[in-house]
């Protein structure tokens, strides 16, 4: 079941906080185990610690929807996350030692031989926190509240510890697959960032795919921070013809992505072209002299990137490339996840 984004949080509703990681639903039939991603991806084989913790801490058979996410002394840790997906079954088994992966749960499908998605949310949220009763090391139960004032206030501070904002749920809600039923509210916030390169469309080079998107560091090296990459066909025609004054080559550019990642393949997530689910996605990109800047909305960041794409806003002919550095971003206090769910780690 899916969420849509509105732009405030309404009333009348179940909140929780909305988690950043892998969003999974944990099937148990006895000693049998699936994890499964939103996309029927399996997730299995790479959380070997969380198969072992299902078999300890969730009942005998049901289906328990959630999120799987890796933390760290400063909040959720989505990059840390992201090598977990690894085809090595060494690294994997490694990895489930080094950085440990916790599954937040937040609705229950299925319990025993009974069928609990006709129930309405409130109930099934009961019937979670009962059935949930042995667990706490790596399985959790996410808070939740009726508390209009407590949800605002659990969205203005959790982003301290990683979290991405708030979730709302109708108490009558039905479970429904694929439907966007619940509300997402997100940050919503703005940045001028340096264009320093784009990819082609996926339709051939006369069009532009995406936009990369950089931001100047107190040393004055260039940081790759994110794409941006929602245009109409119209406009990404228009951006070639407009971008090509800018094309240099990568001598005289601050990214040499494919060159980087030939030496050490272990830095393809890092540039925001590699994927974990597709090790071959292309990294190239044509690189454009950084004199251009736009204005994009974002919701977040984590560590030096944006995490989730960011939006076209407007172009900026009037700012200053050089003034495109991190300090124009806000940072949130910090809050540690224990405060959020004791035990957490």
């Amino acid at each position: 079941m899916l969420a849509k984004a509105v732009a405030a949080i309404p009333p009348d509703a179940i909140y929780e906080p909305k988690w950043d990681g892998f969003r999974s639903i944990c099937f148990r039939d006895g000693d049998d185990i699936v994890l499964g991603s939103r996309n029927e991806r399996p997730l299995t084989r790479y959380f070997p610690e969380l198969v072992e913790a299902a078999r300890a801490e969730l009942p005998e058979r049901c289906v328990v929807d959630g999120e799987i996410v890796v933390t760290t002394a400063s909040g959720l840790d989505f990059e840390a996350l992201q090598q977990r997906i690894h085809p090595a079954d060494s690294r994997v088994r490694m990895l489930a030692v080094k950085t440990r992966a916790s599954f937040v749960a937040f609705d229950l499908l299925a319990v025993g031989a009974e069928n609990l998605m006709e129930q309405p949310f409130d109930l099934r949220r009961a019937r979670l926190a009962e059935e949930l009763h042995r667990a706490g090391a790596r399985f959790h139960l996410t808070p939740a509240t009726t508390d209009l004032d407590t949800a605002r206030r659990w969205f203005a501070e959790f982003e301290g510890a990683g979290l991405d904002g708030i979730i709302a749920k109708p108490a009558a809600l039905r479970y429904l697959p694929d439907k966007r039923v619940m509300f997402k509210i997100k940050h919503q916030r703005t940045a001028d960032c340096v264009v320093a390169g784009y990819r082609p469309h996926k339709s051939g080079p006369d069009a532009v795919g995406s936009l990369l998107l950089g931001l100047y560091k107190n040393d004055r090296s260039l940081a790759s921070v994110g794409v941006i990459g929602a245009f109409p066909m119209a406009t990404r025609r228009a951006l070639i013809a407009e971008l090509q004054p800018l094309v240099t080559d990568f001598e005289h550019h601050p990214w040499n992505w494919a060159a980087q990642v030939a030496a050490d393949p272990e830095l393809a997530g890092r540039y925001g072209g590699g994927s974990r689910w597709n090790a071959g996605k292309d990294l190239s990109f044509v690189p454009l002299r950084p004199e251009r800047v736009v204005e994009v909305r974002y919701d977040y960041m984590e560590g030096e990137r944006f995490r989730h794409t960011a939006q076209f806003n407007r172009w900026r002919p009037d700012r200053d490339p050089g003034s495109c550095t991190f300090t124009q971003l806000e940072q949130p206090a910090h809050v540690d996840l224990q405060r959020i769910i004791p035990g957490l780690v």
